[in-house]
């Protein structure tokens, strides 16, 4: 499935599963590389996609193993006309709840994602128990934010439409517009959304005033962001991964305890804490999370290995075929039964949501060869942002070494083979990494990069415009460093989200309603002030630029 938020998107996804067939979602944001290797791995045959999005399908050998659909051209519409208009009937072609429903890429650590095998049972069993404790009936309204590459969208959809809800799609564009979609859920009436945590302080809460329940997960969820939006609504915290069908534990946050859990496990899912022997902990002992129960995937697509390794035997039921999936995650028992999430026990790392194995990012850098060692990291800034660094030794002697060469080199590999969420916004390059006394690499001695030494040379600003634009890139973005007017807002550290928060200093500033296409389509510094330039001209207003204040280094 290889579609915009539209009406494709759902007949597809509706018609792929009522024929007895799987999807695997793509998303058309994500670069060629990592489409042709989706495609190849899960040998998908058709792709159901639309008309504006056909070129866009990687080329070269891959093309010929699959067979593009467009739901929206003429031809094929017409074609559907001629179908019946009645469902089938699943025992007709054999379909049960055991049958394959989708399969969903995550991250790896050998360099390449992995394929997740999700069954009809669990969804089934999701649906019907979520669709309960949120309250969602078929009066509803329910957003839907999600990429469809990720499994919250599967959620998303497949909630709202079990019950017969109504479903609210809007464009990119307005998703990544917390303004904007403030506006749009208070005008709609949407009753019930499903949100990363990280995303809730940008939007404006009294537009929010409406929804009656509101999920978040997909990542860790701060005490304060709970408790600022549980009023007047239901505010629940949702955790799961991937591989146990999406949300497997829930809490709802009623304003009493002083952290914020993740929950117990919902209908059909058990949980247990165990110890590196597998053996049982008591309350308040850290363990990693098993899983196990109706909602667990079959394992991963291609790959016995890791299944065998994370999808283990059940050493507490007597049933051969119950299988526990290890998760990677230390949490513990709170003594009310809910379960508090610590950290991760590996190098998996969520960011705004986002599932990133960090070994996949090193496994990308380490075919560089001129890199002899990799290590990423994610680093948190004074903003509780957190971003990825990547740090390298190289294979050539420092007299030899073109580092900014180096570094541009990485930073387009990169680009061709993971999607943006996985890009550093900053590369170190040292003589040597460091290490702890038994020769593993020590990760807390790696140097904090700074974001804003990029380029090799520092062009200042030409204009008020630039350089007003240069500062509040510099505060947004916590630089120590002046930002050359060629600098790139992306490759200092920049995201959607940030991107967001910056428009918005931008409409405060310079009286301008820049929409974010606009920024993604003109990322340097010297590109986004013609922009705004031309802009107040346009409306006739001349550049609004405030006064240039002194103050001192960060």
């Amino acid at each position: 499935m290889y579609a915009d938020r539209s009406f494709e998107m759902m007949i597809g996804l509706l018609g792929i599963l009522k024929a007895g067939g799987a999807y695997v979602p793509l998303d058309p944001s994500y670069p060629s590389d990592r489409l042709s290797h989706m495609i190849e791995d899960s040998g998908v045959e058709l792709v159901i996609t639309q008309q504006h999005l056909i070129d866009s399908l990687p080329k070269g050998s891959v093309q010929a193993s699959y067979r593009p659909i467009a739901l929206d051209s003429g031809e094929i519409q017409q074609q559907l006309s001629h179908y019946v208009q009645e469902n089938i009937d699943p025992a007709l072609i054999g379909l049960t709840s055991k049958h394959l429903a989708y399969v969903i890429y995550t991250s790896g650590t050998t360099g390449k994602p992995k394929g997740v095998m999700l069954q009809h049972d669990g969804l089934v069993s999701l649906a019907d128990h979520q669709s309960q404790s949120f309250g969602i009936l078929n009066t509803s309204r329910v957003l839907q934010f999600a990429s469809l590459s990720f499994d919250a969208a599967v959620w998303e959809w497949v909630l709202t439409l079990s019950v017969g809800a109504c479903f609210y799609l809007y464009s990119r564009e307005v998703i990544l517009d917390p303004a904007r979609l403030s506006i749009e859920v208070a005008d709609s009436g949407i009753t019930h959304a499903m949100l990363t945590p990280t995303f809730l302080p940008h939007l404006e809460l009294t537009l929010w005033e409406n929804v009656q329940a509101l999920i978040v997960g997909g990542d860790q969820c701060a005490l304060e962001v709970g408790q600022a939006w549980s009023a007047n609504r239901r505010f629940f915290n949702a955790y799961g991964p991937t591989e146990a069908t999406i949300n497997c534990c829930v809490f709802e946050y009623k304003g009493s305890p002083s952290i914020l859990p993740i929950g117990r496990p919902i209908s059909n899912i058990e949980v247990y804490v165990l110890s590196p022997e597998q053996q049982l902990l008591p309350i308040g002992v850290p363990g990693e999370l098993y899983i196990g129960g109706v909602g667990l995937a079959r394992g991963y697509l291609n790959r016995p290995e890791l299944t065998a390794e994370k999808f283990i035997a059940h050493p507490f039921c007597d049933d051969p075929e119950a299988r526990l999936y290890r998760t990677g995650d230390l949490v513990r028992w709170l003594p009310d039964g809910n379960l508090a999430f610590l950290g991760r026990l590996d190098h998996q790392v969520k960011i705004r949501g986002f599932r990133i194995e960090l070994g996949e990012i090193e496994s990308q850098l380490l075919c560089e060869p001129s890199v002899k060692e990799a290590v990423v990291l994610a680093r948190e800034d004074r903003g509780d942002d957190k971003r990825l660094a990547a740090y390298v030794t190289a294979a050539e002697t420092p007299e030899a070494l073109d580092e900014g060469a180096l570094i541009e080199s990485l930073r387009q590999r990169l680009k061709a083979v993971l999607p943006d969420y996985m890009l550093p916004s900053a590369f170190v390059v040292l003589e040597h990494l460091p290490l702890t006394p038994n020769g593993k690499v020590d990760r807390k001695a790696l140097p904090e990069p700074d974001l804003a030494q990029v380029t090799e040379t520092y062009e200042a600003p030409k204009s008020l415009t630039e350089a007003r634009l240069a500062e509040l890139w510099q505060t947004l973005l916590y630089l120590n460093s002046p930002v050359s007017r060629d600098a790139h807002f992306f490759e200092l550290g920049g995201h959607s989200l940030l991107g967001v928060r910056l428009l918005a200093s931008i409409r405060e500033q310079f009286a301008l309603d820049i929409p974010i296409k606009t920024l993604f389509a003109q990322p340097i510094l010297s590109e986004l002030a013609a922009v705004l330039d031309a802009e107040a001209l346009t409306a006739g207003q001349g550049a609004q630029v405030p006064p240039m204040v002194a103050r001192e280094p960060q």
